[in-house]
């Protein structure tokens, strides 16, 4: 590996995974910038950088965690005290993107995804790095360059080195919006697929959104489309049901990130009806908020694998099918390779944008 001059690179992290940002720091080879990121006794957040940061490159390390507001401000608040400093660049590093999730509208809301883009690039970051976005379109709502890695190979991996048997393997998504990733991983094994259809929770894409926002007008017999707007039929959603063979299989469910686990429990215990022997969770972030180590440990799921873009020590502590894989080395190579000014398609090799 090419490591870059330690003299004009600087690698610093908020407080939202400081394992993460030692590991990268040694796999460059070069020692984190001395930066302490504490808060006062009124909470308000203070950044002291200790090294000279002026004409270096700097890359922030800072992921979105339960601690999500402090995450995003420590990161804002870093940005502009680099840039009011004189730095040449500024390289936010940011393996889950806080408020992914909402990156759609909904009525009387807002596009908070686009609202963090716009606070980000206005502190000072001139090109982000961020890996499996909840949505790829995400990309357009910021001002600077953004790569947005993949953890897919990993986990690919993962499967074909940690699974026994993984051949007699079918690939399931948990509801028809992951199908593409589903199809993805499955085209990549050789494998087959499997759609579970029909949820007992409401799904995000059934909230009420801005689309539903003219008021219906009563119907009468005699249809006049001049005046009023017809009404929207409701949706019905069919019970739970698996679209595809999982009998005598080993399913496999792949997702962008594990949070509330209550629908992936509801998909487990389905699977398990229909005759799946062994049942793996595959995601990128592991936010697993609330009691999901307690879920998990209660329920068919033999094991929930993510990787180390959230730090989820205390929640392995509490479950011991919870497994991580390392991406340190890919978040690594990226920086390798934007400081050399080297093509980041490397990266991207053999890569779908369904992935």
């Amino acid at each position: 590996m090419d490591v870059p001059s330690s003299s004009d690179i600087m690698i610093i992290g908020g407080n939202s995974h400081p394992e993460l940002v030692a590991l990268v720091a040694s796999r460059l080879g070069v020692k984190s910038g001395g930066c302490a990121v504490y808060h006062k006794t009124n909470r308000e957040t203070m950044v002291e950088i200790g090294d000279s940061v002026r004409g270096k490159d700097i890359y922030i390390i800072q992921t979105g965690t339960k601690d999500v507001n402090n995450n995003i401000m420590e990161l804002l608040i870093m940005a502009y005290a680099c840039k009011t400093s004189s730095a040449k660049s500024i390289v936010g590093v940011i393996p889950y993107l806080p408020y992914s999730k909402q990156c759609k509208m909904r009525k009387r809301g807002c596009i908070v995804s686009k609202l963090l883009a716009k606070m980000m690039c206005k502190s000072g970051l001139t090109h982000v790095i961020t890996m499996d976005l909840h949505q790829k379109e995400i990309q357009g709502f910021f001002d600077c360059p953004v790569d947005n890695l993949r953890a897919s190979p990993f986990l690919l991996q993962y499967i074909q080195e940690c699974i026994p048997d993984y051949r007699n393997a079918v690939i399931v998504a948990r509801n028809p919006g992951s199908a593409k990733k589903a199809t993805s991983y499955a085209e990549r094994l050789r494998l087959g697929i499997a759609v579970i259809h029909g949820e007992q929770k409401e799904a995000e894409s059934d909230m009420v959104d801005g689309r539903y926002s003219p008021p219906t007008l009563s119907r009468s017999r005699t249809m006049d489309v001049s005046v009023g707007v017809p009404v929207h039929p409701a949706k019905e959603k069919p019970p739970i049901n698996v679209v595809g063979d999982v009998g005598g299989r080993i399913a496999i469910m792949v997702d962008d990130m594990v949070d509330d686990v209550q629908s992936f429990v509801a998909a487990a215990e389905v699977l398990k009806e229909r005759g799946a022997y062994k049942i793996y969770v595959l995601a990128t972030h592991g936010l697993l908020s609330s009691d999901a180590p307690r879920l998990i440990e209660d329920s068919p799921i033999d094991e929930v694998v993510v990787t180390n873009t959230i730090p989820h020590e205390l929640q392995k502590m509490q479950c011991h099918k919870i497994k991580t894989v390392d991406i340190s080395i890919l978040l690594s190579e990226a920086i390798r390779r934007i400081h050399n000014k080297e093509s980041m398609s490397y990266l991207f090799k053999n890569v779908t944008l369904e992935d």
